[in-house]
């Protein structure tokens, strides 16, 4: 059930609407906008349909919810959700450039990378430091020492930190030392993990499963909402179909679809689609001019040495000139990067 308020409602009929929706056992997720507030009252639906909240004042009206995502749906929130993150925003007119290595390998790769995509104007910094990879045998990333690497990234440039999450054991360390948490595509349907995260007080950054539907995407979103975490970016990242010209399908139609199915930012990863860096440019103008949120891309000094994905990186030395032509597609979108 989602509840509008009138653009006069006081704050103290706010909080009677909240009060009573709690009263009654279930949860109060308010959304305050420039001009209206609305109040997503998740719970029971027999409940819900019974709470007489349409005669308090203040209320201008009731919509149920009937989509089985609620506090992620478009329709919970009075304005698109802008992720703000060190003064680093993503959402709404603020477009997310999140650029880094693969792997972090080394400190000298680390920190070489951190201020190529600082100088040219990157929101944010991403890195792997836990890495799933298909093979057992192949590098697995540094791990906590890796943390240490971009936290000194982070001293040296301002740039926050994005770092993928993959197992309940490293929660507090990766909680500790990044700002955005990343649940990677094999992990969008580990239910545990999720929750995990829902509890934590850092954004979430949630990327599609290779064969998940747009609606998994949600669910798996809303697994980390209904914990009280709601600072989350959906990412389009590729979907396995029987082409094989790419590394995965970039699936630019579900980012349309996900605008207008929640109020959540989206953003795009073009260089696991495409697999290949001579693609990550065109799939990025794309990203931009389908209305994304941002893209997180990745970016080495030396990608033929990359200990991971080396074919899908783009040197540092090109990320100034790949960075400003993004931007420009992003200003004819109307917007900014964040």
């Amino acid at each position: 059930m989602m509840i509008v308020m009138k653009p006069t409602a006081t704050e103290e009929d706010i909080q009677a609407v909240i009060a009573r929706i709690e009263s009654c056992g279930a949860r109060a997720h308010p959304s305050r906008g420039e001009e209206v507030t609305v109040i997503g009252a998740i719970g029971d639906r027999e409940l819900l349909a019974t709470l007489p909240v349409e005669g308090y004042p203040g209320v201008e009206q009731v919509v149920p919810i009937i989509k089985p995502y609620r506090l992620v749906a478009r329709e919970l929130a009075a304005d698109p959700t802008v992720i703000d993150v060190d003064g680093r925003r993503v959402g709404d007119t603020y477009f997310g450039l999140i650029a880094g290595p693969c792997s972090v390998e080394s400190r000298e790769q680390t920190l070489a990378t951190a201020r190529a995509v600082a100088d040219a104007g990157a929101t944010m910094l991403r890195g792997g430091a836990f890495k799933p990879r298909t093979s057992p045998y192949t590098f697995q990333g540094l791990g906590l020492e890796a943390l240490e690497l971009l936290l000194e990234a982070k001293a040296e440039t301002g740039l926050p930190i994005v770092t993928e999450l993959m197992d309940p054991r490293h929660v507090e360390e990766v909680v500790e030392a990044t700002d955005v948490i990343q649940i990677g595509a094999r992990n969008s349907q580990n239910f545990l993990l999720l929750s995990e995260v829902g509890r934590a007080e850092k954004p979430v950054l949630l990327k599609r499963g290779l064969s998940s539907s747009v609606e998994e995407l949600l669910m798996a979103a809303e697994y980390v909402a209904k914990e009280g975490n709601d600072r989350i970016i959906l990412c389009e990242r590729g979907i396995k179909t029987f082409e094989t010209s790419t590394r995965f399908t970039l699936d630019l139609g579900a980012v349309a679809v996900l605008k207008h199915e929640t109020h959540l930012p989206v953003i795009v990863d073009p260089s696991h689609a495409a697999g290949r860096r001579d693609l990550v440019l065109p799939l990025s103008r794309a990203a931009a001019a389908v209305g994304a949120d941002g893209i997180i891309v990745e970016t080495h000094p030396q990608p033929e040495e990359a200990l991971s994905d080396a074919a899908q990186q783009i040197p540092t030395s090109e990320f100034a000139a790949f960075a400003a032509e993004v931007a420009s597609v992003v200003a004819l979108m109307g917007k900014e990067i964040g």
